[in-house]
């Protein structure tokens, strides 16, 4: 029964039908680093003890002997729920690039994954993690980086595909729910959302594709993160775009960044949340960039091409306040 294979998704992951699942990619560690990398170093810390849940914290080696007030980036990584870490190759690189760019903090959040973890749980992890965040607001704290350099006046948060889904719906829940006692609104500047995942079970414009083949592959992907979901990819954490009943017009921030890639799949998805938006009656600024002739997270995949730098600077130019 263990050996029999009930979704196979290589070369990223498989699950068998005893429920076990071989993810095999997103799971190589790189450690921290207190010798700098590209100017920068990093350390981990636990947020959440009663699940060994951690996050990695990135400085400006300049700023580190300094009492120097940086801007905040939050990070969620992407891999559709159910791969990768903050602690893989792929995102301790990105971080660090995009703090060297950018000179801000950072911090990179680890959250459960499904299916052992199933969706509601990395949307409650990654608001734990954003409230322990918040505990150094005063600059006490239990790590002393973000007390003594974080900037809370100077709060982003980002994410590339799931976690650009989950900053999105962070910020919702941020305007509602306080982080912390101390804010009189969200604690939030602005979100960089990268090729964010978003989908519907029909094309959300006559744009989008049609095709059966990848439009399955999108609701399996759902399906497996968030089985419980009994509207599938309907399901107003996914189809944030086309259903009428998700408004987003109270999301928690003054600005936002959508980064669209026109080959990728959700291209039209994220080109209509912007739209959706700015019509919806949200006080604030979008801004779309679009990467012509690239993929899903090409940036990740090909980070030395001109075209990943370009996406670099411009993230870092949202954090540094040039829009």
């Amino acid at each position: 029964m263990d050996s029999e294979i009930a979704f196979d998704f290589s070369p990223v992951f498989i699950i068998y039908k005893s429920g076990r699942i071989e993810r095999l990619t997103g799971e190589t560690v790189v450690p921290p680093s207190l010798t700098p990398q590209n100017g920068v170093v990093s350390k981990d810390v636990v947020y959440y003890p009663g699940d060994n849940l951690s996050i990695r914290v990135f400085l400006p080696e300049n700023a580190a002997e300094t009492a120097e007030k940086l801007p905040l980036l939050v990070y969620f990584h992407g891999g559709a729920f159910i791969i990768e870490t903050p602690f893989s190759p792929t995102y301790h690189t990105f971080l660090t690039t995009a703090v060297s760019a950018s000179d801000c903090i950072a911090v990179s959040v680890d959250y459960r994954r499904p299916p052992e973890h199933p969706i509601p749980i990395p949307y409650d992890d990654s608001w734990t993690s954003l409230k322990w965040v918040f505990t150094h607001i005063a600059g006490c704290g239990p790590e002393n980086w973000l007390n003594k350099h974080a900037d809370f006046s100077k709060v982003f948060l980002a994410g590339d595909s799931a976690g650009a889904n989950i900053a999105h719906h962070m910020t919702m829940r941020a305007a509602k729910e306080k982080l912390s006692p101390e804010l009189s609104g969200s604690g939030i500047s602005g979100i960089i959302l990268v090729h964010p995942y978003f989908w519907s079970k029909t094309p959300v414009d006559d744009k989008e594709t049609t095709d059966v083949t990848k439009r399955s592959r999108s609701e399996l992907l759902w399906k497996i993160a968030s089985p419980n979901s009994k509207d599938g990819v309907d399901d107003p954490l996914i189809n944030v775009v086309q259903l009428e009943s998700v408004d987003i017009s109270g999301l928690g921030c003054g600005k936002v960044l959508v980064m669209v890639a026109e080959l990728d799949v959700l291209v039209r998805q994220d080109w209509c949340y912007a739209a959706k938006l700015e019509r919806s009656g949200w006080k604030g600024e979008v801004e779309v960039m679009e990467t012509e002739g690239e993929s899903h997270v090409f940036h990740l995949k090909n980070p030395d091409t001109e075209k990943a730098h370009e996406l670099v600077k411009k993230f870092a130019s949202f954090i540094k306040g040039v829009m």
